[in-house]
């Protein structure tokens, strides 16, 4: 099994950035891919941006642009820079692992999150 640990999230305000950063633990060689993924009070939890395990990346359109997917292999961490911020992108924000081949995901079990809440 492979536990997520999210960090980084706080208050921000419009137009600000964060880092967001998803540290994996546990069975990690089985994972092709990591994504990040949000849910905001009320809303369904939505996709946000993928990283493959060659690097290749997804993006939502709502982030594109604005948001850039990165990791660091040796620290079994993704990273989620996210720039421009805007009062929508307000929701807690989890990570989880996805299949590369159509970024579907592979868990069904969710860490804690980290909070964004970004003021206008």
């Amino acid at each position: 099994q492979v536990q997520f640990v999210e960090s980084g999230g706080g208050l921000v305000q419009a137009g600000g950035s964060l880092r967001l950063s998803c540290a994996a633990s546990g069975s990690t060689i089985s994972i092709d891919a990591i994504g990040w993924f949000r849910q905001a009070p009320g809303k369904q939890r939505e996709f946000v941006a993928g990283i493959s395990s060659r690097g290749s990346t997804h993006y939502a359109e709502t982030v594109k642009g604005r948001f850039t997917i990165s990791r660091d292999t040796a620290k079994n961490t993704v990273y989620l820079q996210m720039n421009s911020l805007k009062p929508e992108d307000t929701a807690a924000y989890f990570c989880n692992a996805q299949r590369a081949a159509d970024w579907s995901l592979l868990y069904d079990y969710w860490g804690q999150g980290t909070q964004v809440t970004v003021s206008s």
